[in-house]
Parts: structure tokens; sequence; C-alpha cells
């Protein structure tokens, strides 16, 4: 198939849905299928081979930046992209913004709507019953089950397989094979050697960096080690740090996709301590609807996970694969974390059921289940 892909995420960013944007679009590619991606904005200056890097690529495909008015609050974008992807014949338009999904659904375009949260704002939601109103509407692609859910009773619609496929994020497979042990990993990292708990992601309210900062301040002997976040969050986070004497966190700041598997291979213990509330990096709390790409790369380096025990996460994680624990409780934290430091048996039996689930959700697969049936 001919995939029209529209997005409106930066590129290059950092950000998370900028990475699944582009995660999404190789995928399609490995499947054999012939992809485009729009983007609002300028082109940027930056080569295939930088964002190649940047963002753990191995297919390129033609990326078209379209320039619109920022009062028009993306539905320029949208039309001159649907416009622009129907001159190039596209079969379906696989589409991320309401806006887009809603314009090529009532235009009769063939539409998968890929959907992160709850549609907001003033006109999200009657964006979103276009889209299903629509002769277009060919398959609605909510990331976890509790926003199917949701989307179904708010909108009193039947929301069941084949029209809605619950899509999760996911992991590049093939990045994560082959992985060293923690103790090879720490070495080639040049890192001392001592139990490793790890935190890959950014920095923003609801993910648990004050957790983590009273975990490492009861356990001195421990290394911490932080990957991710913007500047400004990082410089805020090292001066808490140094405040409170804690001196056993090592910050690397951001670190380019293709080399993130090595840093978390480093670690014994990977830890995701959301909040019931987490801020995403436009605002807003996407605690009952998230689905975190770390909680998929922590699955496929095969270590023990220590998570907080939220429903949408217990959409992936249970206790064979992870240590689930209410996020509130620093005692229990702790006590969980210094258990797997001693216990290497558990260990090791909680990584390699992890390691076995992340085959589950690995892009490829993701794509696979969300375009079957569409080709015809």
């Amino acid at each position: 198939m001919r995939i029209a892909c529209i997005a409106t995420s930066e590129v290059p960013s950092r950000k998370a849905n900028s990475i699944r944007v582009m995660k999404v679009c190789q995928s399609f590619t490995e499947l054999g299928h012939s992809v485009r991606l729009w983007l609002p904005g300028r082109t940027p200056d930056v080569s295939w081979m930088e964002l190649s890097d940047h963002y753990g690529l191995r297919d390129q495909f033609p990326i078209r930046w379209l320039r619109g008015f920022n009062m028009l609050r993306r539905y320029d974008f949208c039309l001159l992209a649907l416009l622009d992807a129907v001159i190039w014949q596209a079969d379906l338009f696989y589409v991320w913004p309401l806006q887009g999904a809603a314009i090529a659904s009532r235009l009769g375009l063939s539409t998968a709507l890929e959907i992160h949260d709850l549609p907001s704002g003033n006109f999200g939601p009657w964006l979103f019953r276009n889209f299903l109103r629509g002769s277009g509407a060919r398959r609605l692609l909510p990331i976890t089950d509790a926003l199917r859910y949701w989307l179904a009773r708010e909108y009193k619609i039947s929301l069941k397989e084949p029209f809605t496929v619950v899509s999760p994020l996911a992991v590049d497979i093939d990045q994560y094979t082959d992985l060293p042990t923690a103790e090879v990993a720490r070495r080639e990292l040049d890192m001392e050697e001592a139990f490793t708990a790890g935190y890959t992601g950014h920095l923003y309210p609801g993910r648990g960096i004050d957790l983590l900062m009273e975990l490492a301040r009861r356990n001195p002997k421990m290394r911490f080690l932080w990957a991710g976040g913007e500047a400004v969050a990082i410089e805020l986070w090292r001066k808490r740090l140094s405040n409170a004497g804690i001196k056993n966190v090592h910050m690397m700041g951001f670190v380019p996709n293709t080399q993130l598997p090595l840093i978390q291979a480093a670690c014994d213990v990977l830890m995701l301590p959301h909040e019931r509330r987490v801020s995403a990096s436009g605002g807003g709390d996407i605690a009952r609807f998230t689905s975190p790409m770390k909680m998929f790369e922590y699955l496929a380096t095969g270590r023990a996970i220590l998570t907080s025990d939220l429903p949408v996460l217990r959409e992936v994680l249970n206790e064979d694969n992870a240590v689930l624990i209410a996020p509130e409780d620093i005692d229990a934290w702790n006590g969980a974390l210094r258990v797997l430091e001693v216990n290497e048996d558990k260990r090791r039996a909680l990584g390699n059921q992890a390691r076995n689930d992340a085959v589950k959700y690995s892009w490829v697969e993701r794509a696979r289940r969300a375009l079957e049936g569409l080709a015809d």
C-alpha cells in the first residue's frame, strides 16, 4: 500500500510523540509498504543520517514539511497534506491530528486515526465525531484499552474489532538483540561497578522523580542512573540533588535512541515510578491512558522492572514481569529495591519473562495489527 502519514510533531525533537511517529513510519516500510510523512513547519537543516541516529532508524522514507499559519491551528496544514497525499495517490491516510482525521474521513478517504488521549478543547469532541461519521473512517487505534473503553462510553458507540484495534506503544526489538550483561555494559560505558537502578525518560511532573531522589538518599551504596530530560529540568534536579547531599545519582541528560539500549542494559533494575497524575510534554494529565515507550524498552532490555501499580500499566505489566507498587508508598519501593539488590534469582526471573513478553510489543508487530485487513 501507499501510506500517507500525517502528524503535527516537531522533527527532529526529543519529545515522545516525535519518536513514535518516526518509529511507526519505519515499521510500515519494514512491512514493505511505500510511506511518506507530512509534517508542519520549515524544512530543517538536518541530514537523514542525523535523523537516523537521533531516532534509531534503519529505513529511509520521504518527509515533506509544509508551512502554515499558527492562527489556523493546523487545519490549513492538514488540508494541504491531505491534498498532497491525494495527488500522490495514497491508499491509506494514517493520521494523528484530529483535524486531519475528520477532514479525511468526511472526504471519503480511507483513514486510520491513532489516538493517545481524550479529544479535548472546544472542537476536539466535534472533530472526533466527524471522523467516526465520515465514510472514510476505516480504523481507530487507541493506545490503551482504558482509552478505548472511555471513548466507547462517552460517544455511545461500539468500538470493537476490526474497526478498533488497541495499539499500545512498542519497542524496536532489533536494537535490543544480544545486549551485554549489566556488568559488561557498565564497563563499556566506563561506569563504576555497583548495583545500579536506572530510569530513562523525561523529568516532567508526575514521572516520580521525587521518589527516585528519595530512593537514592536512602541507599547511598547503590548507584542510580538517570538518562533523559531537557536542559532546564536536568539543571534543576542537579541542584536539588546537590543541596540534599546526594552523590550517587548519575544524570546523563539526553541520549540518542541508538545508544539507549546499552545504557538501559547497564542497570540491574529499571524503574517506572509514574504518579497518579502524569504530565505530558504539552501539559495535561495522561495517567489514565498512558502507554509509555520506556515500559516496552524496559521489557526488551530483560532487566527486573520496578513500577507503579496503575491500572493502565497493568494492561502490559504483571507480577510475572515486574514488581508493582503503589506510587505513593516510598517504604514499599525502598523495600522492594533492596530485595532485588540481594536476590539475583528474582531479578533474573523477572528479566527473562520481561524479555519474552517484549516480543509481542515490537513496532513491526504493532504496525501489522494496525493495518490488518485494510489492504483489502
